[in-house]
């Protein structure tokens, strides 16, 4: 992706404008009430200063996963609410996102005024790309922002149509994350290493199979790697494996090979009867695994292995867990290794980019989080870019009016 052409409206004159921003409001909501805000957080610096230099701001987002109609569990007033105090201001709130609602709220925007419009999925235009959907949704702006990275790698309507019909632009936020993947993977410091983990080689093949041709060393870790033990004969006991991919496992290990890219293994695990909080749990070398026992943990000797390859590198990306950190005491070996990647790079030794749900959950739970270079909030479209794919949302940026 040609990313070092994205534009941004940094020195454009936007004081009355329609700005149409497209953000990503999709927060876990419970009770009523946003139940994490970070993503909303993180997206007020590019709302404020559009507001400051006299834009009229018009934010449009999905929202969970509507059957293609309104529905009141599905609306973005509780979040357009929980923004409005975030920004400690007044958030008009459209109960549409095209037609009369949405044109008599964005009518109504002074200079400086935000908007935020109902759930674009209660259209089914929006996932369907539709172009008379994008012309009704662009005629309320006059130039377009995507400011939503983690809606980058789905053509839709919002985040590809529209930009045939706008001046289109890339959003702070965005930027954010492009340059920080761009810096991990495309023009790193050397030594570079990835620590990949999660349950299942079949949902990273990809990931993996990119990863060996541009890091040193991958660091290989959750159920995952009982795969790759699997696929060498090695006993895994009942852990959680996916036998018909051991192949796989063996094609990944040896591009590694080829690409001379070291794929690192544990050396010992934590295991247990079972998976549950105070399971009685014991540290195995990696041969040793005992038959009726699963494998839920890496263990001391290879937390400090990984911890030992971390501090001799320079460039660190980090897309899910060691073990089942969710469950004590299966999460101290992932927990341990971020704290020293964090510590790495508050000393200023180590860049550190980490992606993915349950990564930013694990690192959440570590008390890490503020202290690595960047952590991405996306989802699928961080996957996708550790897969080298082109997401449809940057492309459009790049191919769009100007």
């Amino acid at each position: 992706m040609h990313v070092d052409s994205l534009k941004t409206t940094g020195g454009l004159d936007v004081r009355g404008k329609r700005v149409i921003v497209r953000a990503d409001l999709n927060v876990p909501v419970k009770d009523g009430k946003v139940s994490d805000a970070t993503r909303l957080e993180r997206l007020l610096p590019g709302l404020q200063d559009l507001a400051r230099r006299g834009a009229r701001v018009v934010v449009i987002s999905h929202f969970g996963r509507p059957k293609g109609g309104p529905e009141v569990r599905y609306s973005l007033k509780v979040v357009a609410d929980k923004l409005g105090e975030l920004l400690a201001r007044k958030v008009v709130f459209a109960a549409d996102c095209v037609g009369e609602a949405a044109e008599r709220a964005v009518a109504g925007l002074q200079p400086g005024g935000i908007a935020v419009l109902e759930n674009l999925r209660f259209h089914r235009g929006e996932e369907q790309n539709d172009p008379a959907f994008a012309k009704r949704l662009a005629a309320l702006g006059d130039l377009y922002v995507n400011d939503a990275f983690s809606a980058a790698h789905r053509a839709h309507a919002s985040t590809d149509a529209i930009t045939r019909l706008l001046p289109a632009y890339a959003g702070p936020l965005l930027m954010e994350e492009v340059q920080a993947l761009v810096r991990v993977l495309e023009r790193p410091e050397r030594p570079t290493a990835a620590v990949i983990g999660g349950a299942k080689v079949s949902s990273k093949i990809d990931v993996l199979t990119h990863l060996v041709a541009k890091v040193d060393r991958l660091i290989i870790g959750g159920a995952m790697a009982n795969t790759f033990f699997l696929a060498e004969g090695v006993e895994i006991g009942e852990s959680l494996a996916e036998p018909d991919h051991t192949r796989t496992a063996l094609q990944i290990m040896r591009a590694a090979k080829e690409r001379h890219c070291e794929v690192i293994l544990p050396h010992d695990f934590v295991v247990a009867p079972r998976l549950e909080a105070g399971a009685a749990a014991r540290v195995v070398v990696t041969l040793e695994t005992p038959s009726d026992l699963m494998i839920l943990d890496v263990g001391p000797k290879t937390v400090a292995h990984y911890g030992e390859i971390i501090s001799r590198s320079r460039t660190l990306l980090w897309n899910g867990p060691l073990g089942a950190f969710e469950v004590a005491p299966f999460g101290e070996g992932t927990f341990a290794l971020a704290r020293q990647a964090g510590s790495l790079t508050q000393s200023g030794d180590l860049v550190s980019v980490a992606g993915g749900g349950d990564t930013l959950a694990a690192l959440n739970a570590a008390g890490v989080t503020d202290l690595f270079t960047y952590v991405s909030t996306a989802g699928g479209a961080f996957l996708e870019w550790l897969e080298g794919r082109e997401l449809p949302g940057i492309a459009a940026l790049n191919r769009g009016r100007s």
